[in-house]
């Protein structure tokens, strides 16, 4: 693990922002004009996709992708000036948000400025020519990391946007050699000591197929050595295994805890069940209790929890990477007031320091923390089970979702649609 992660990251919410998507002016200013509704929710992370101009050599779509970098010092001129990002950063920060970039080292633009500067930096196909290691990303071309000067002009980019922003989340980052980041972290500390490092970590299965064609490609225990934290993709087809099928239920569940185990003591996993690259989770779940129950497991669960906006107003569709598509808001379903309390609650000691635990049963998620005097029981009922057996002695407890009655009796619980989550002593376990 990153021997300066701090594991009261454990406690944060992250919120995923779409500059271009986000709100009408489609720029800083639209997203600085909704901070107080974010830090309403009690978020404590604002990410930001790129913000930097986007490349028109093979550009996707009318608008192109933000993945797509022309210049990595620069603004993108559509979302507004140096000044304006300070600006957004001071106004985050003013109310206790910090703020987080996407840093996109694979690879820039077919015209880039480096393209254009450093050619030489760049990955070659068999016919000399700009290409990509893997993947129909005809709108990008990789850069070539066994040329020294590619490290020190990227880490001087690291060392640039750290002296503005909180934290760097860092695209396909396993892709990179691992040295890179050890080094660029070590050198970036200098500037500013508690950046947040967050890693795009991959699926497996992609693991594999790289390192079967002679590539380096990192796996999550090796990522931790250099961030703070990993995505989870390591558990996410089985999250959606499972949605699709709901027989597989329990091996979803049983992965996550299993993260306990064959990762650091210390380790955080970012528990992201929607982003800009997968579908929405609302499009994938049964109904909106369905979707309620999935989105208090995920604040409930080991690890920072984080939202991509429009979850909150339970959007079914993912904006357009590569056009014009503003996030549909919709307040007539917003989830706002939960998750503001789910983030509350998340603020306890014991999501950071608490022994985390897994209580298997049919059709229900139940987990548990236990820590000093305090116990935690979090009950998901994805499956529409009737009852479940709990590891609580009888009696009439509280639940922290809507502060309603819960009874316990003969160790059982009649369930409903709703979640439940209970906070009691531990002299009441069974």
């Amino acid at each position: 693990m990153a021997r300066k992660t701090d594991i009261n990251l454990r406690s944060l919410t992250f919120y995923q922002v779409f500059p271009r998507q986000h709100s009408i002016k489609q720029n800083f200013a639209g997203i600085q004009d909704d901070l107080d509704r974010i830090k309403g929710m009690g978020v404590d992370v604002l990410y930001l996709l790129p913000i930097h101009p986007i490349g028109k050599k093979a550009r996707k779509g009318s608008q192109g992708s933000p993945y797509s970098i022309m210049d990595y010092y620069q603004i993108d001129p559509k979302y507004g000036t140096l000044d304006d990002f300070k600006r957004l950063v001071k106004s985050a920060h003013d109310r206790g948000i910090k703020v987080m970039m996407d840093i996109v080292f694979n690879h820039t633009s077919r015209d880039s400025v480096l393209v254009n500067t450093k050619p030489e930096w760049f990955y070659k196909n068999e016919r000399n020519e700009f290409a990509n290691r893997v993947g129909d990303w005809s709108d990008i071309t990789d850069l070539d990391f066994k040329f020294r000067e590619v490290w020190d002009y990227l880490i001087d980019v690291l060392k640039y946007w750290a002296q503005i922003v909180d934290g760097f989340r860092c695209d396909v980052a396993p892709l990179l050699p691992l040295d890179f980041w050890l080094e660029a972290r070590a050198k970036v500390d200098q500037v500013h000591p508690d950046m947040i490092w967050l890693t795009e970590s991959v699926h497996p299965g992609f693991i594999k197929y790289l390192r079967d064609l002679g590539y380096e490609c990192s796996s999550d225990s090796e990522m931790y050595q250099a961030f703070d934290i990993c995505y989870d993709y390591d558990i996410f087809d089985y999250m959606n295994e499972y949605l699709a099928n709901p027989i597989k239920l329990n091996h979803w569940l049983e992965a996550i805890i299993h993260q306990d185990v064959i990762y650091p003591k210390n380790y955080l996993k970012l528990r992201s069940f929607e982003n800009h690259d997968q579908p929405r989770l609302r499009s994938k779940v049964r109904d909106r209790a369905h979707f309620i129950q999935m989105l208090a497991l995920n604040f409930f669960i080991k690890g920072p929890a984080f939202i991509y906006a429009g979850q909150e107003h339970e959007i079914f569709v993912s904006p357009s990477l590569f056009e014009n598509d503003l996030v549909p808001w919709n307040q007539k379903t917003s989830l706002e007031s939960l998750i503001k309390r789910l983030a509350s609650l998340k603020k306890q000691p014991i999501f950071v320091e608490g022994n985390f635990n897994y209580h298997a049963q049919e059709g229900v998620a139940m987990f548990s923390y236990t820590y000093q005097h305090q116990f935690l029981l979090g009950i998901f009922n994805l499956e529409q089970s009737i009852s479940v057996k709990v590891p609580l002695i009888d009696g009439i407890y509280t639940n922290f979702y809507d502060e309603s009655d819960i009874i316990v009796q003969d160790q059982t619980i009649q369930l409903s649609d709703k979640p439940i989550i209970i906070d009691t002593l531990k002299e009441h376990i069974r």
